[in-house]
């Protein structure tokens, strides 16, 4: 990077499927950082596997215990990739806080790669029923929630390996 300047955390954001968690641990070794799974300290903070917190307390409390997860692990000192859930932009509070001091990057896709990606998982809980219909549905509603991110990745015909290039050449034109 040429400077001594510590790097910031890099906050993956984007709808489920778009390819966050794969690319979070690609970054990660590249960057030689660690990397942290918004979704993975919930679980481990609540006791409680995702679907088991929408199922018994609600989508509100899971969005409470997501920002409380995301302020834990955004203050921490070392340099991380986080991998976020595909909410986490939804609540101003979470988007505030990823744009202090990291670098928010989105990452897209196309609706039918997502729903191809996504459609093999069952342990999605936001996507019981018609999975094209409430992937559609759902894209609609967040259409604008990932704009505030410093750099857009469309990952749709990008091997992982391209994407975390294309993320790394964005951190260097940046810092």
């Amino acid at each position: 990077m040429g400077n001594n300047k510590p790097l910031p955390h890099v906050v993956l954001v984007g709808f489920m499927g778009t390819g966050k968690s794969t690319v979070s641990k690609q970054l990660a070794n590249r960057l030689r950082c660690g990397t942290a799974d918004i979704d993975a300290e919930i679980v481990q903070r609540e006791g409680q596997a995702i679907a088991d917190i929408f199922a018994a307390r609600g989508e509100a409390a899971f969005r409470l215990a997501e920002t409380e997860a995301l302020a834990d692990v955004l203050g921490r000192s070392e340099t991380l990739v986080i991998a976020t859930g595909g909410g986490a932009v939804l609540a101003e509070r979470n988007r505030t806080m990823m744009l202090q001091g990291s670098f928010v990057v989105a990452l897209t896709a196309d609706p039918e790669k997502i729903i191809a990606r996504v459609s093999e998982d069952p342990a999605r809980p936001l996507l019981q029923g018609d999975v094209r219909e409430r992937v559609y549905k759902l894209l609609e509603d967040r259409k604008h929630a990932y704009d505030f991110a410093h750099l857009t990745v469309d990952t749709s015909n990008l091997s992982v390996e391209q994407v975390v290039e294309q993320i790394e050449h964005g951190i260097k034109m940046s810092f």
